[in-house]
């Protein structure tokens, strides 16, 4: 259906006086006397009555019909700004935008108001976002459920070259779109033991001497594209159960009168608190169990509303969990189903493992999340009992199918070595393990879930990961959107397959010409961001090497910036080579525990002073780092892009969803063969990509026999070599030659993501890229094409495979 038949009537007259009354209700204010903030609350405050009517008609319709819901749940969810989004979701944005002009404000300035909502990190987070914008945009019941984090990860700045962690306080002048559902509360459980009871010949389990914390809902609106479906992202806050004990406090022991609302308010304080120590481990459990055993009750509780028949579970309720965090969610189903209402063991455990889905986000081992066995049963003493037997009856299970097969019981374990493996449980006790890219699938199968794989085959699928178009075209780069809907009309904002039809333009002068005049105009942006944030002065004729992404060593952000100080001196010592200016820009927040990664992230930035700062090189390279990478800025990044930077050790990145942004936005990938960039490749051809490096099958091959040797290369690469040693030698680090000392040992020693042995390989490809954009009417075909071959990289279409293959969900039409 075309958008433009779903428009929503608007009433601008009705909308302006509402901003200004508004204006006036909530701060005692005339129009003329507002901030730029009191406006962005006004017009927030003004929008969500209209939504609040598809929120009501969507919920009753879900009702009426007693359809079946997904519940996705994730530790993040990295949503960006809502007031944009939401007003291109209602199809207002063009008339809001005309309205706020006619009243003297600026729309864009307005949006820049409004804090990144803080509820996630990275890819995984911005998956999540994607996915609840597409299953409302399909018509699909569903739920997020997160944390509503206080301070979310950090507010990463910048000093003296070095990340320093500030608390993002995006909470601080409210949200206007959320709303408290107090009705909602469930309680949480924590600590204490378990005794069992005989009742009527049945042992129950009861729970004593706990911590109880009450977990509230806020819900958030998830607005589907013009067709008047309101989902919901449920993030779960902390209350102490008894906020004040008076009669402590009355008898002096002040500390004990709050403990419990400290506890609640450690609880949600922040995202992934650093994990490097036992409390932290600790804290990191309390928030998974805390908001999965919120979810789960909820939804039962839901469910019981319209359904008599707890054993119906299946056929009404689904819970994905986004990654290992939410795990825990097949033991906590369990606990209810057995504890609470009463069901045997093996009935309990049929009804989850047909409602439990596991999507798996990650090749590599370490993050597959483990758990002290002591740790875990100290803290969820009921939990742990029931994961036990679950282990007790999976192991019975595996040595029926594997008699004597003692190396299948300790790959496979739930529980092994003092551990509980969560990735384990989410398999046995899941219908479905997917995957996010074909490659991704492939190793998982084949080798890190080989045996699982093995076990039972029709459990495991494929889904790769996409992004929605409606924020990273629409609403991030709105000149683009603007030429592709006069191109080919504007079906493509709910169906970007359609996009293909660009492809003839590829080849068009014209076109080409005003697909790089968008592109020069969306540089130009990016280039005034970067003066009024970093305070250099970037060409935006130079080519823009972007690469934006959580700062960790697989992702390679120092292959990139050992090829920046070889590139540097090459230009030292031939001043006159040929080469295209680059302006090279990385955006990362590095975990705060995770030392090598914030190191580079200081090396980044004392190679851009140095750089940066040399009259001799004419500018022909600058480096920039853009503190506080997120959803926001990414949009304004991803826009001005002419490179994509996509350089992961290949089979190591599960799929990777930055490259589909840049894609969308017309920049080709400089990349591994990793990850969606295979994919990506498949669809737009290798000739309009930068590919190089090491194959995943060679990678793979090096780590079963060995036979990479760094120092060999070191030894015989003279130019990497001099690379290298200016890491020790005070170039970069003239006060401490021994800062990066750690990089140069580990590169040299070990090189466990080969950096040096991909670097000349990388090297090649980035000469390639230079020349390649010298052809300015070779590389605008190539933009355009990559632009026009981005359809299969829509969340709509991962998130109809999902619902159609794994979910069984049906469409419900909202009418108003």
């Amino acid at each position: 259906m075309a958008a433009s038949k779903k428009i929503a009537e608007f009433d601008k007259e009705g909308f302006k006086r509402e901003v200004i009354n508004n204006v006036r209700n909530i701060y005692r204010k005339t129009i003329d006397e507002a901030t730029p903030q009191m406006i962005f609350q006004a017009v927030s405050y003004a929008i969500k009555g209209d939504i609040i009517d598809r929120w009501i008609a969507t919920q009753k319709e879900y009702e009426k019909k007693n359809v079946k819901t997904v519940y996705y749940m994730s530790m993040e969810f990295l949503m960006g700004r809502a007031l944009g989004n939401n007003l291109i979701n209602l199809t207002y944005y063009k008339q809001v935008k005309e309205a706020l002009d006619e009243l003297g404000f600026d729309l864009n300035c307005i949006e820049d108001e409004e804090p990144d909502a803080a509820l996630g990190n990275g890819g995984l987070g911005r998956l999540a976002a994607c996915f609840l914008d597409s299953l409302a945009t399909l018509n699909y019941p569903a739920y997020g459920c997160g944390i509503r984090y206080r301070y979310g990860m950090f507010k990463q700045a910048i000093e003296d070259g070095y990340q320093i962690e500030k608390p993002d306080d995006w909470l601080k002048e409210g949200n206007p779109f959320e709303i408290k559902r107090s009705e909602y509360a469930v309680d949480i459980k924590f600590g204490g033991y378990v005794r069992v009871e005989n009742k009527n010949g049945k042992n129950v389990y009861i729970q004593d001497g706990y911590q109880l914390i009450r977990a509230i809902p806020y819900d958030m609106p998830v607005i589907g594209y013009g067709n008047n479906v309101v989902n919901t992202l449920r993030i779960w806050d902390a209350e102490a159960a008894q906020e004040f004990n008076l009669d402590s406090f009355d008898k002096g022991e002040y500390q004990k009168a709050v403990e419990e609302a400290n506890l609640a308010r450690t609880l949600v304080e922040v995202l992934y608190p650093n994990d490097n120590h036992y409390s932290g481990k600790e804290l990191r459990l309390k928030q998974q169990y805390f908001f999965i055993s919120a979810s789960v009750q909820r939804a039962i509780l839901k469910f019981k509303e319209n359904n008599d028949d707890i054993r119906k579970l299946p056929e009404k309720v689904t819970f994905q969990m986004n990654d290992t965090h939410p795990t825990v969610a097949v033991a906590e189903l369990m606990r209810i189903l057995v504890d609470e209402e009463g069901l045997e063991w093996d009935e309990a455990w049929d009804i989850t493992c047909r409602t439990c889905a596991y999507t798996n986000h990650t090749i590599m081992a370490e993050a597959l999340e483990k758990w002290p066995i002591d740790l875990f049963q100290r803290l969820l003493q009921r939990i742990y009992q029931i994961v036990d037997e679950i282990n007790r009856r999976y192991m019975a299970l595996i040595a029926s199918k594997y008699p004597g097969n003692e190396d299948k019981i300790k790959s496979m374990a739930i529980l092994y070595d003092g551990q509980v493996k969560m990735a384990h449980l989410a398999i046995a006790g899941s219908y479905s393990v997917n995957g996010v890219a074909k490659l991704h699938t492939e190793i998982l199968k084949e080798r890190e879930l080989k045996d699982f794989y093995e076990m039972r085959p029709e459990q495991f699928n494929n889904k790769t990961n996409g992004i929605t178009q409606r924020r990273f075209l629409l609403h991030g780069n709105p000149l683009l959107a603007d030429w592709v809907t006069k191109k080919i009309g504007d079906g493509w904002i709910t169906d970007l397959s359609q996009i293909s039809k660009i492809k003839k333009c590829a080849t068009e002068k014209k076109s080409q010409k005003e697909f790089m005049d968008i592109k020069y105009k969306n540089k130009v942006r990016l280039a005034e961001y970067i003066k009024e944030h970093n305070g250099i002065e970037v060409d935006p004729n130079s080519i823009f090497d972007v690469q934006v992404k959580r700062l960790h060593e697989y992702k390679r952000q120092q292959l990139n910036i050992l090829h920046i100080m070889y590139l540097y001196n090459q230009l030292k010592a031939n001043p006159k080579m040929d080469f295209e200016p680059t302006t090279f820009i990385f955006g990362a927040k590095a975990a705060a525990g995770y030392k090598t990664a914030k190191l580079t992230i200081k090396l980044i930035n004392s190679v851009a002073d140095v750089i940066n700062n040399d009259k001799s090189i004419n500018g022909k390279i600058k480096v920039v780092f853009i503190e506080n990478y997120r959803v926001s800025n990414g949009e304004i990044i991803f826009a001005a892009a002419d490179v994509s930077e996509q350089i992961s050790t290949a089979s190591r990145e599960a799929s990777g969803t930055g490259n589909m942004k840049f894609m969308l936005n017309g920049a080709p990938t400089l990349g591994t063969m990793d990850g969606a960039n295979v994919e990506i490749v498949e669809e737009v051809g290798e000739e309009n990509a930068f590919i190089f490096g090491l194959s995943a099958q060679e990678v793979m091959k090096y780590e079963r026999e060995g036979g990479y040797h760094p120092l060999d290369i070191y030894n015989s690469n003279p130019d990497l070599k001099k690379v290298l040693d200016q890491l020790i030698d005070g170039t970069y680090s003239k006060k401490d030659k021994e800062l990066f000392r750690p990089l140069y040992d580990s590169l040299i020693q070990k090189d466990v993501y080969f950096t040096l042995k991909d670097f000349d390989s990388y090297k090649e490809a980035q000469q390639r890229v230079n020349k390649a954009y010298k052809d300015k009417s070779s590389w605008a075909k190539m933009a355009i094409l990559n632009t026009a071959c981005a359809g299969k990289f829509s969340s709509d279409r991962t998130i109809e495979e999902y619902a159609q293959e794994i979910w069984k969900l049906e469409k419900v039409e909202v009418k108003l």
